[in-house]
């Protein structure tokens, strides 16, 4: 297929497509689509992103965290597995979420940071990765992908009212969902669908503005918060209407076929990892979670500090940093608009316990890789007294352009992280 250039003094548009012998094709990021004059007007035009990974039973910290602070540590045996990324990586120790108790329970609240999921009537908090979602999840066909490489129904991402959000477990369906273009027949019925949502939208608004006229003052502000809620929700709705008419983006590389057995959760993780790529790639979606579930392993994390099974468990480990740092170096080898995709695209990569064996949940592995800070430092807090981790979050956050100064128990940025 021969290449075609086009001159034009107007920037294009993201969604301009390529046609020819009915298949069409979305353009990737181009010098074109920019604005002719002004730097902001470029910055606008940036597309930022934030990929959420937590592993589930933690992580050996002996072979985790450097010894020493500041830019000059001496890497760990998992960090030097990710030695090609150490300028474009932050790690974090003495970290964790203020009040998050119970052990296995924490792992529904790496995201949120809502405290005490192990008590009776636990109610969580909106996700990290939602949070973004509400704000920025319109300019994409899919406002964010919530994943799992799981049997069970487990997950990272949860709405504003704390419901969890189901994840997709398949990296074969993943594709199938970016990738895959219905026949008319089917893009129809989904349309029709998103329209029978609306209108019982557009019925659940008239009867709740007739209610709100018999309603005390309180009542008639907590209406006006669910309604708009509600005009929300059908926003999204229309959106996702709209994006059902535009094609998919065309890849030339084949779906991936899934692997069944629980055991193999890295090679499944690694194709996950080579999907996620191509979603963000494509800009189908900015913001992704990832629930990576080693519950297969769980009997060794409780070593008991036996030799023999830290090393059967540090060789666990040892893979999934090997997977991680594929996923980083596939990010890395990709352009766009003069810069990588790693450099446009925040990688946090953490647990909820800092210790599977004591069944801890303070002093967390966590990593941040990309999304344009200046990076090559351990920032290193008290591990006694932990410095809040959801400020990483609000750092985050504001990567990705939005002005927050606050999320869940983080009141203001993580000290010490700057953008570049």
């Amino acid at each position: 297929m021969n290449a075609a250039y086009v001159t034009t003094r107007e920037p294009l548009s993201r969604r301009a497509f390529l046609r020819g012998t009915g298949i069409a094709l979305t353009l990737p990021f181009l010098d074109a689509m920019l604005p002719a004059f002004g730097a902001a007007a470029t910055a606008s035009a940036t597309p930022r992103r934030m990929v959420c990974i937590e592993t589930n039973m933690g992580i050996l910290p002996q072979f985790f965290f450097p010894e020493q602070p500041g830019h000059d540590y001496a890497p760990s045996p998992y960090l030097a597995r990710l030695t090609a990324h150490r300028r474009q990586m932050t790690v974090l120790s003495g970290v964790s979420h203020p009040g998050v108790t119970g052990a296995h329970a924490a792992e529904r609240c790496f995201l949120t940071g809502t405290p005490h999921p192990e008590r009776g009537g636990f109610r969580n908090w909106v996700s990290l990765d939602q949070f973004a979602a509400e704000r920025i999840g319109n300019r994409t066909r899919h406002p964010s992908l919530v994943l799992a490489m799981s049997s069970e129904g487990a997950t990272l991402s949860y709405t504003r009212s704390g419901a969890p959000i189901p994840a997709e477990k398949s990296p074969k369906k993943l594709f199938q969902k970016l990738f895959v273009q219905g026949n008319p027949k089917e893009v129809a019925a989904n349309v029709e669908a998103l329209q029978q949502g609306r209108s019982l939208l557009d019925f659940v608004g008239d009867q709740s503005k007739r209610l709100n006229r018999s309603l005390s003052k309180a009542d008639q502000t907590r209406m006006d918060q669910y309604y708009t809620s509600v005009r929300d929700l059908e926003q999204r709705l229309h959106s996702a209407e709209e994006w059902e008419y535009k094609p998919k983006p065309v890849v030339t590389v084949k779906a991936p076929e899934d692997i069944d057995d629980a055991k193999e959760f890295v090679a499944k993780t690694r194709l996950m990892f080579e999907v996620m790529k191509l979603a963000l790639e494509t800009d189908s979606t900015r913001l992704i979670s990832l629930f990576i579930d080693t519950t297969v392993i769980h009997n060794i994390t409780h070593h008991g500090n036996r030799p023999e099974v830290l090393s059967e468990l540090r060789g666990h480990e040892e893979k999934q940093f090997d997977a991680l740092n594929g996923f980083l170096n596939a990010l890395a080898g990709t352009k766009e608009q003069g810069e990588t995709l790693l450099d446009r695209t925040m990688v946090l990569y953490g647990t909820p316990m800092g210790s599977a064996n004591s069944h801890s949940n303070v002093n967390l592995p966590v990593l941040l890789a990309g999304g344009g800070f200046k990076h090559g430092q351990h920032l290193a807090f008290n591990k006694a007294n932990n410095y809040p981790l959801a400020t990483l979050y609000v750092s985050m956050l504001q990567g990705l352009g939005l002005e927050t100064d606050q999320f869940s128990t983080g009141k203001g940025t993580l000290r010490g992280l700057e953008m570049a």
